[in-house]
C-alpha cells in the first residue's frame, strides 16, 4: 500500500465547503430501501455516517486507504469501516449503492475501476461519484508551473495534468455499460476566511504529495512560493477570498435487464 499522505486535521478544514458536493450528489440517488451501501474513499467517515442516516435500513460500509483517516471514523450498529485500497477492494455480495466522493482523481485507471464497480452493483443498483473539475484553475495550474520550474528537481515528477474526464466522457462510458446516467457539472464560489485561504485549502489535497516528500525547511520554502502565487491569483477581499471550484457529478443506475 502507498504511504499514508493524509492528515485528517488539515483535511477537515473547510468541512462545510467540502461536504456540500457530497449532499448535492446523493440527493440525485433515489434508491428505495437499499440493503447494502458502500462509500469508497470515505476519508474520516462523517459523510459515510450521513448515508446511514439517509437509508436507515441499510448496512453502510466505508473504505479508505488511509489508516489515519479511518481511525477518526465514527462507528455505529449499521456502520463499519476498513482500511483498504479501493482499487483492490471487492464486495462479498452485490452492492445496492456505491458512492465515491472526491477520490477518483487520485486513481489514474479509474475508468476501468468504474466498469468493475458497475459489475459489483445489484440489479437496479446505483453508482454515484463526484470529482474536482478545476485542474485548469489557477489553484492547480500555478502549482504545476512551480513544480516544473523552480522546484523541478525535487517535485517535477509529481506534476499531474487533468486526471479526470468531462461529464460526457463518463456518460458515454457508463451508458455503454448498460446504465441510465445523469451527469452534470457545478461551479461553487466558496468564500474562504483568513489569510492564505486558497493555500490552506490545497494543503489538504493537491499539495499533499509534495509536502510529504519535502523536509520541514523545504516545505516552508515551497509553501512560501505557493502562497505568493496563489495570493496574487486569489486576492483577499473584505468579505473573504472568492474561490471558484468546478466539480463533475455522475449518478448511474444499472439496468435491471443487463446480464450479470
Amino acid at each position: 500500500m502507498a504511504p499514508d499522505i493524509w492528515d485528517p486535521t488539515v483535511y477537515r478544514t473547510y468541512t462545510d465547503e467540502r461536504a456540500r458536493p457530497f449532499f448535492d450528489l446523493i440527493s440525485r440517488v433515489t434508491a428505495d430501501n437499499p440493503e447494502y451501501v458502500v462509500d469508497l474513499g470515505c476519508g474520516t467517515g462523517e459523510l459515510t455516517a450521513e448515508l446511514a442516516r439517509r437509508w436507515p435500513a441499510a448496512t453502510v460500509h466505508g473504505v479508505d486507504s488511509s489508516a489515519a483517516m479511518i481511525e477518526k471514523a465514527p462507528r455505529g450498529e449499521r456502520l463499519g469501516f476498513e482500511v483498504a485500497d479501493i482499487r483492490d477492494w471487492r464486495p462479498r455480495r452485490p452492492v445496492d449503492v456505491i458512492v465515491s466522493n472526491a477520490v477518483l482523481q487520485w486513481v489514474p485507471e479509474h475508468r476501468e475501476l468504474l466498469a468493475r464497480w458497475v459489475e459489483d452493483l445489484s440489479c437496479g443498483g446505483w453508482l454515484a461519484f463526484q470529482v474536482p473539475g478545476n485542474f485548469d484553475a489557477p489553484s492547480h495550474a500555478l502549482i504545476r508551473r512551480l513544480c516544473r520550474t523552480t522546484w523541478r528537481d525535487e517535485l517535477g515528477d509529481l506534476v499531474r495534468d487533468a486526471p479526470v474526464g468531462e461529464p460526457v466522457d463518463y456518460l458515454d462510458l457508463l451508458a455503454g455499460l448498460g446504465c441510465v446516467v445523469d451527469a452534470w457539472e457545478t461551479t461553487y464560489i466558496h468564500v474562504l476566511p483568513g489569510d492564505d485561504a486558497v493555500l490552506d485549502w490545497v494543503r489538504g489535497t493537491a499539495l499533499r504529495p509534495m509536502l510529504t516528500r519535502l523536509g520541514p525547511d523545504r516545505q516552508a520554502a515551497f509553501l512560501a512560493d505557493c502562497a505568493r502565487l496563489l495570493g496574487e491569483a486569489y486576492p483577499r477581499r473584505p468579505y473573504g477570498t472568492a474561490f471558484p471550484f468546478r466539480r463533475i457529478f455522475v449518478v448511474a443506475r444499472k439496468q435491471k435487464d443487463v446480464a450479470q
